[in-house]
């Protein structure tokens, strides 16, 4: 089993190679742990060390996944490439049970290069793709203003079904009925 992650390779900021800045042809390679494909960037040949992607990649997570590595690389004259720098994402950081479905985070995060010094810093976006089905079977979805709430039908005096919806609990209302 798999979480679909659509993240999005915005840009990076001062990338070097052995304390210089390089001169272009940056790209990114991006991979969770316990899955073997590979998402990559097109290269950018004119950001030098402020390349510009903007390109979306998606992927899927294992649920058993702790990080996802993102590598930013250097095309080099040969058909080789050498790693400028590279960041270990806590996959909690964007799948949490404090991060609301289908949100969109702009994250940013160090780069470190072979000898794990600072080595820039790179600009995503990330957004946990939702199935349909992974919804609660007994919850409601409704519209108030035009946006679209999703929660537990609110039960009214006299077993009457209820146009509202409840969304959360308060959090007092736990502590109040450990209480009772």
């Amino acid at each position: 089993m798999s979480r679909t992650v659509e993240m999005t390779i915005l840009s990076a900021e001062n990338l070097q190679v052995n304390k210089k800045l390089i001169k272009g042809n940056a790209f990114v390679t991006v991979q969770s742990d316990g899955n073997s494909d590979v998402g990559t960037t097109k290269v950018d040949s004119e950001g030098g060390s402020y390349p510009s992607w903007n390109e979306k990649i998606v992927m899927d997570v294992p649920l058993h996944a702790r990080f996802v590595t993102i590598e930013v690389k250097c095309k080099t004259s040969s058909t080789g490439s050498n790693s400028v720098g590279m960041a270990r994402i806590p996959v909690s950081d964007f799948i949490a049970s404090f991060v609301p479905e289908n949100q969109l985070q702009f994250l940013s995060y160090r780069l470190w290069d072979s000898k794990v010094r600072r080595n820039g810093v790179i600009n995503i976006s990330v957004r946990v793709k939702v199935a349909e089905h992974s919804s609660c079977s007994n919850s409601m979805s409704m519209s108030v203003k035009g946006v679209r709430v999703t929660g537990v039908p609110l039960a009214l005096a006299g077993n009457r079904a209820s146009p509202a919806v409840v969304t959360g609990i308060p959090a007092m209302w736990l502590n109040y009925q450990r209480n009772v």
